[in-house]
């Protein structure tokens, strides 16, 4: 769910039980030049860009190649985040279109002032806006964090045609759950560290230093703790803080806004799409967690990243990459 204004200057491992190990989700891809491709997030492949007009005014998307397979939508975090990372799927669009898009008010999106705008009903339309416009009646879709989340809803209240499968990329499914998976993360930092977090909320000065530094020493360990490639395509493009803020709340363990309460872990069954779970060993998105929704699921499975964490996409993109190139090869192969 991260924002880019909430990944600090972080600096620099056991897969949990899965229904398929990385290793196992390999592909004969050639997972070195993919890595390659992922960090230097080239221009390879043909693209094209433009805007797209959604309930509320138009965003701005990216369509990466044009191979034969079923196209892949992804649909970045946050909320309020930005797209621009998901170029390190690039090597992806050897084998099928990969799109992404800036949701509404961020990234090169527009930015509306109407806060009545940041609400998940009109997120959901705005991702069959999105699909309705790129002709995109066959479609992967890809959510990655909050993105996750958005997936989920779209799958379960919109259940739309032509989704051949999901991706739930290190996703939030349940906030209660988040809190609680971040409340159990909380308690293995130092305790000193710890004080400084629970002194500072209990006072509400949550703009302090010293609590900056506490929320960077959990996201080192849990949102970015590995080098990600410098994406020059990120350069410029900043999130949303008023949607994060309004949605989710100050950081990625304090949900205060409009998402506090929300959850999908018992509606996960209704889900009979195809589905992937991918997490980072180490993401505060536990794959321990997302293993029990996997199981409500008939047809879902689970991958985690060694070493990595909420950013396992860019921190392991070759590994990433072998995964879900080979969970999308394995749904088309089994398509009537």
């Amino acid at each position: 769910m991260i924002s880019s204004r909430l990944v600090p200057r972080i600096s620099a491992a056991v897969a949990i039980a899965a229904t398929c190990t990385v290793a196992a989700c390999s592909s004969k891809g050639d997972t070195a030049a993919d890595s390659a491709l992922a960090a230097a997030a080239t221009d390879t492949f043909p693209s094209q860009e433009g805007m797209i007009d959604v309930p509320g005014g138009k965003v701005w998307y990216r369509k990466i190649g044009n191979g034969p397979g079923v196209p892949l939508l992804a649909m970045h975090g946050g909320p309020g985040g930005t797209s621009c990372r998901f170029e390190v799927l690039a090597p992806l669009a050897n084998e099928r279109p990969v799109i992404f898009y800036d949701q509404l008010g961020s990234g090169r999106s527009e930015h509306p002032t109407d806060t009545s705008l940041w609400n998940f009903p009109r997120f959901v339309q705005e991702v069959e806006a999105v699909r309705r416009a790129l002709k995109l009646d066959s479609v992967h879709l890809l959510g990655h964090s909050w993105g996750g989340a958005l997936a989920a809803e779209y799958m379960i209240v919109a259940k739309p045609s032509g989704v051949k499968s999901v991706v739930f990329s290190s996703p939030l499914i349940s906030t209660p759950r988040w809190i609680a998976d971040a409340d159990s993360l909380r308690e293995q930092l130092p305790e000193s560290i710890q004080k400084v977090l629970d002194d500072n909320e209990k006072a509400g000065t949550l703009d302090s230093p010293a609590y900056k530094a506490a929320t960077d020493s959990f996201y080192a360990r849990h949102v970015r703790r590995l080098p990600t490639p410098t994406i020059a395509r990120c350069e410029g493009v900043t999130s949303n803080d008023t949607i994060y803020r309004q949605m989710w709340g100050p950081t990625e363990f304090l949900a205060n806004g409009s998402l506090k309460s929300w959850t999908r872990s018992a509606d996960m069954d209704e889900i009979t799409t195809p589905s992937l779970f991918i997490a980072g060993e180490f993401d505060e998105a536990r794959p321990t967690t997302l293993e029990e929704f996997r199981k409500t699921m008939p047809d879902a499975r689970l991958v985690v990243i060694p070493g990595g964490a909420h950013a396992a996409m860019r921190e392991k993109p070759a590994e990433y990459i072998a995964a879900v190139r080979a969970f999308l090869a394995e749904v088309e192969k089994k398509a009537p």
